[in-house]
């Protein structure tokens, strides 16, 4: 049996692949344990400055697996203080990871990204999708709300109006729209989306690696900081970064007009 996600290392990039195409790569218990941990393994490899989120098929992620869904109620009789657990103990483990590590994340969506495939592509910090891509917060089809921070996530990206539209509607939206919103950054023919990715992930991962994680903390840190708060941060930061190897490589290499070799202190 293949494993649900793979990972594979590219230098110093990591493309962690949703790899269950017969499901749609839905989001079941296993596949959330596993791309908990696949997050957790590039994010503690020092190695890593950054992380490409794939899927394999013709779908980035159709969102929860419905039949398991369904299970907890109509055979496991599950109770709310069960469903609530299953809830935190799994699929909101990835929001929170995601929020937890310090390697930014790029989101290569592929076909549909549905309800929690849709708030998957959320949680990442850069998002680019195929022109085939198609986007929707499709929770009140089924009854239910995003239990996975897609109401925290989405509002925050592309505004409440437009959040609301899509929360209320459950309304398909294609990428041009998408990208309208503000959801992606770019669309790309569907041959070409694994190429920009690794394009972008390549532009990320050329600078030092210490700036890259401190950077994305620091913009973590801005969604709950006051600005005092964050420029005290930032200076924090500064006096760490201006001490290291690497910043001093990153200076001569442009004075010497030359590419820089970073070693990561």
């Amino acid at each position: 049996m293949a494993d649900i996600i793979t990972i594979e290392k590219h230098t110093n990039i990591a493309i962690i692949t949703l790899n269950s195409p017969e499901t749609r790569n839905a989001l079941a218990s296993d596949m959330c344990a596993a791309l908990v941990d696949a997050l957790k393994q590039a994010d503690n490899d020092a190695n890593i400055s950054c992380i490409i989120l794939a899927a394999a098929g013709k779908s980035f992620c159709a969102g929860g697996n419905i039949k398991e869904i369904r299970a907890m109620t109509a055979d496991q009789k599950m109770t709310p203080l069960q469903i609530e657990h299953w809830y935190k103990e799994g699929i909101q483990r990835i929001p929170l990871t995601m929020a937890e590590i310090s390697v930014p994340v790029i989101a290569a969506v592929n076909g549909h990204a549905i309800g929690a495939g849709n708030d998957l592509a959320t949680m990442c910090d850069i998002r680019i999708a195929a022109e085939d891509a198609i986007f929707a917060e499709s929770f009140l089809r089924v009854g239910i709300i995003p239990g996975d921070g897609g109401a925290w996530l989405l509002p925050r990206i592309i505004g409440t109006a437009r959040a609301n539209h899509m929360l209320f509607t459950g309304e398909f939206i294609d990428a041009q729209k998408a990208y309208d919103y503000g959801l992606i950054s770019e669309v790309v023919a569907g041959d070409k989306l694994m190429e920009r990715a690794m394009e972008i992930a390549q532009q990320v991962a050329s600078f030092p690696p210490m700036a890259i994680r401190k950077t994305k903390e620091l913009m973590r840190s801005a969604a709950s900081a006051t600005l005092k708060e964050n420029l005290d941060t930032a200076a924090i930061y500064q006096g760490v970064l201006q001490q290291m190897d690497d910043h001093r490589e990153a200076i001569d290499a442009i004075l010497e007009k030359r590419k820089p070799n970073f070693k990561g202190h």
